[in-house]
């Protein structure tokens, strides 16, 4: 075998072989910086609403109809695109995302839609005063923390 060739093969081989290394570790930081981007919206919306019930800023029916009505739209998005597997917090960086997802898919889509009727029953009331809006930050306030306790890590 002549030395060019003796050189080639190798290189081949290691080519091929972090070619494949780069194709099994895909980049998830895209994806899993959109679903942060959406959370980050929800809690947003949801901080507007919580310190309105509070008390801790003025009761505004305008802004907690836009707030409620930002978390209805939020929970309308298909959410497949922002949960592909290996995407978990034991496979990539920067994320709480428990593998518990992918394990129990039908579990999380039902608290997925739980938190879509609670933000639907919270945009029913969110303009009709304080004390209608108290009452259903309750049921947003259960949906979010189901889902968090079984697919999200503690910080």
């Amino acid at each position: 075998m002549t030395p060019a060739r003796r050189f080639t093969l190798p290189m081949a081989c290691l080519s091929l072989a972090i070619g494949a290394t780069a194709f099994a570790q895909q980049d998830f930081s895209s994806v899993i910086g959109a679903r942060q981007g959406e959370m980050r919206v929800l809690s947003l919306n949801l901080g507007i609403l919580g310190n309105m019930a509070r008390g801790n800023i003025d009761y505004d029916a305008g802004m907690a109809q836009i707030a409620a009505d930002n978390l209805v739209a939020i929970s309308m998005l298909h959410q497949e695109p922002f949960w592909p597997a290996g995407s978990d917090n034991g496979a990539a960086e920067n994320t709480r995302a428990l593998p518990a997802i992918w394990e129990d898919q039908a579990g999380f889509a039902e608290d997925w839609s739980d938190l879509g009727t609670a933000a639907t029953g919270l945009q029913a009331v969110a303009g009709d005063g304080l004390d209608a809006l108290r009452g259903a930050m309750g049921p947003m306030g259960g949906a979010c923390g189901a889902c968090h306790d079984d697919f999200r890590q503690p910080r």
